[in-house]
């Protein structure tokens, strides 16, 4: 992947664990992906509109990996503002939950979800994920 379309992730997660686990396979598949974490939907916001408006940082080539069960503000709630937002709602967003409930799958892909998927119980699968959301987001054209 080149420099001009370095894929960039927020990850919105609350388990230290599972943020651990995502740096972790990261790294195990040698991706050097810059990644960003908040724990909850207020916090993803708050970055969101400060990255609007810095000259530093840029929305570009940005996904979103979500969790759903989070304190404050949960995956499903965040993801309904940031696509009334204008300026957010093009960002492709990846659920990576737990939850393997049909009424969050059908309420996600309703918001216009790129994917869902659930976490693996296994680190080696989680691994494997996490490479295969790289290479596909390695090759796909993504909006200026």
């Amino acid at each position: 992947m080149s420099a001009k379309s370095q894929l960039r992730l927020l990850l919105v997660e609350d388990d230290e664990v599972d943020v651990m686990n995502v740096k972790r396979a990261l790294k195990k598949n040698n991706l050097t992906i810059p990644i960003h974490h908040v724990s909850d939907g207020y916090e993803a916001l708050e970055l969101l509109d400060y990255w609007q408006f810095s000259e530093f940082t840029r929305l570009k080539n940005l996904v979103i990996l979500l969790d759903l069960n989070m304190p404050k503000m949960n995956g499903l709630e965040f993801l309904k503002l940031l696509r009334e937002n204008r300026q957010f709602s093009k960002i492709p967003v990846i659920i990576l939950t737990t939850s393997n409930q049909q009424k969050d799958l059908v309420a996600a892909y309703d918001l216009n979800v790129a994917g869902y998927i659930v976490k693996p119980m296994e680190f080696q699968e989680f691994v494997e994920t996490i490479n295969t959301l790289s290479r596909y987001w390695s090759i796909c054209e993504m909006p200026e």
